[in-house]
């Protein structure tokens, strides 16, 4: 065992610098790539003592040989998976090619005009003519007839008890 860790020992110092430089190279500057080839190759090289004769040559031409086997081999496993597809955030039934059926926006629209009804009415009134409606604060406090300054306290409370009874629906922002 102490045997083969000093064989071990000595195959890294002598050629993992030269290895990895190599490896980088071959898979385009991917280091954690070139790490994972470097490390097979060492592995290989400790299963074959074979190839570590000193009366076969140096080592070196061996070992990168190796290397070059593993990224090919590497690269055609990839090549023949299927691509993987990437989610960037979107929805994941949409990145899948899956039609949206409007189900989720269906019933995200009823937990809100649930969630509305736990309101005052005061409250209530403000966000229908500001949110739904699309008025200005102004529009607003002209067809409620109320200060502009009330409006917006209204809304501000409101929709702080909104949030609040949206979070105990388990619809969370």
């Amino acid at each position: 065992m102490v045997a083969d860790e000093e064989l071990l020992r000595g195959l890294c110092a002598e050629h993992a610098g030269a290895l990895l430089g190599y490896a980088t190279r071959l898979t385009g500057g991917d280091r954690g790539r070139a790490e994972d080839i470097v490390q097979e190759t060492l592995l290989r090289a400790w299963r074959n003592p074979q190839a570590l004769d000193p009366a076969r040559g140096s080592l070196r031409p061996w070992l990168l040989t190796v290397a070059r086997r593993i990224a090919i081999d590497e690269h055609r496993s990839r090549q023949a998976r299927p691509n993987e597809v990437e989610l960037d955030g979107r929805d994941p039934g949409v990145a899948l090619g899956v039609a949206p059926d409007g189900i989720d926006e269906a019933l995200a629209g009823w937990l809100v005009e649930d969630a509305l009804t736990t309101l005052s009415p005061e409250h209530r009134v403000v966000l229908i003519e500001t949110y739904l409606h699309g008025r200005s604060v102004d529009e607003t406090a002209r067809t409620l007839q109320i200060p502009a300054g009330t409006v917006k306290s209204r809304c501000y409370y409101a929709l702080r008890a909104l949030r609040l009874s949206l979070q105990e629906r388990g619809l969370s922002s």
